[in-house]
């Protein structure tokens, strides 16, 4: 599944331009230590974190797309540094469980 085709099925709203990278898992925390230690190249980050250490730890990792959950606002910096490195930065307003479930009803797994 592409990173446009999760936005449509989770019903998530871009932040920034859509990037259409393939997802091939999910991997959730609000740490950005976890994310370089253990998230897989191709997983979408559900995260509540915004600042742009998110985008860095995220392109180090080669993630996706970053969902930010629980309705955060995203700082303009962040948005413009997901486009330079081709990331894709979505919004929700359901908390990192809600989108963990949807995700998996899409099809998306650990």
């Amino acid at each position: 599944m592409t990173v446009k085709e999760l936005a449509q099925k989770v019903n998530l709203k871009a932040v920034n331009d859509i990037h259409d990278k393939e997802v091939h898992g999910v991997f959730i925390s609000d740490m950005l230590s976890d994310v370089m230690a253990g998230a897989k190249a191709g997983n979408v980050w559900v995260t509540v974190q915004t600042h742009k250490n998110t985008v860095a730890a995220a392109n180090l990792v080669d993630i996706s797309a970053i969902i930010i959950a629980r309705g955060k606002s995203v700082p303009e910096d962040t948005m413009q540094m997901a486009n330079r490195v081709g990331l894709t930065v979505f919004t929700t307003d359901l908390d990192s469980f809600q989108v963990a479930v949807q995700l998996y009803e899409a099809g998306i797994k650990p």
